[in-house]
């Protein structure tokens, strides 16, 4: 099957040109990072990055994008939360090509059937795919930056406590230990918040994330009732990570809304940041 994009047009241009140009303009925006690029032997094994419209939250993704450029993955672990609430606690997808501007890149469907067979929680099932952005939108920022072709595994979900997060992080773990894999955590931070209280609350949240104490974070997020979109999927790639071999949290470069668009009354919170 092809899975069609449901955003293009609206969190990012439909037009293949316009895209090109967009992302370009987001990675030498003054937010962003800059387009030199510089090699690195560094070993990244996963990045959070946000999934806004590219206008506000662009930039601040093209951080966590850049540096994955020399990890070439051959396949890239996608999780993010699924805000249609449709489908399955955790789901993936067989047989499939995700579609964008750019063209189409292919689902890795045998690490989609074994992911499903590792985790008690993560099912096949596209329907949970059909409506969300959350995934959609990293994808062009990755056929546009990454400098190799690549598969994706997609993993989206609508439940998000710490039990589904420790196993979908420790089933994405086994897959990754696999292949040469990135693993991308699609999360946005704190939403339609004043905009240096969102700063305020996600320098919180984002402490216990380069520490890689999944369980302090999950304290921080209910204590401070932090806004965080994707918190399951950012706790399953701190999970993932460490099992990999990572140690700590870097953050790349923080932002909100407000303080691209210039709207400072009710923001949202994007945050950039590999585990290393």
């Amino acid at each position: 099957m092809i899975r069609e994009p449901v955003v293009a047009g609206q969190f990012y241009p439909e037009r293949k040109e316009d895209l090109e140009n967009m992302i370009r303009n987001c990675m030498n925006h003054k937010y962003g990072p800059g387009s030199r690029t510089t090699l690195s032997d560094e070993r990244v094994f996963g990045i959070i990055c946000p999934h806004a419209g590219y206008v506000y939250s662009g930039p601040t993704a093209c951080h966590s994008y850049k540096s994955i450029v020399s990890q070439n993955p051959e396949l890239v672990i996608i999780i993010g939360p699924n805000h249609f609430g449709i489908g399955r606690d955790a789901a993936t997808m067989v047989d499939a090509w995700w579609q964008t501007p750019l063209g189409m890149v292919q689902v890795d469907s045998e690490s989609a059937k074994q992911i499903s067979e590792i985790s008690r929680f993560i099912e096949i099932d596209e329907h949970s795919h059909s409506q969300d952005h959350s995934l959609e939108v990293q994808i062009p920022m990755l056929q546009e930056i990454l400098p190799n072709d690549f598969q994706i595994l997609p993993i989206i979900l609508r439940a998000q406590h710490m039990e589904i997060a420790m196993d979908v992080g420790n089933a994405v773990s086994e897959i990754a230990k696999r292949k040469n894999a990135v693993i991308v955590a699609s999360s946005d931070f704190t939403h339609y918040e004043e905009n240096s209280f969102a700063h305020q609350q996600d320098r919180a949240l984002i402490e216990p994330i380069l520490e890689m104490n999944v369980g302090e974070f999950y304290q921080v997020l209910r204590e401070k009732r932090v806004t965080a979109c994707g918190y399951g999927a950012m706790a399953s790639a701190i999970i993932a990570c460490k099992n990999l071999g990572a140690t700590k949290g870097e953050l790349l470069s923080y932002a909100t809304s407000g303080d691209v668009a210039g709207d400072a009354e009710s923001v949202v919170g994007y945050g950039a940041i590999k585990f290393v």
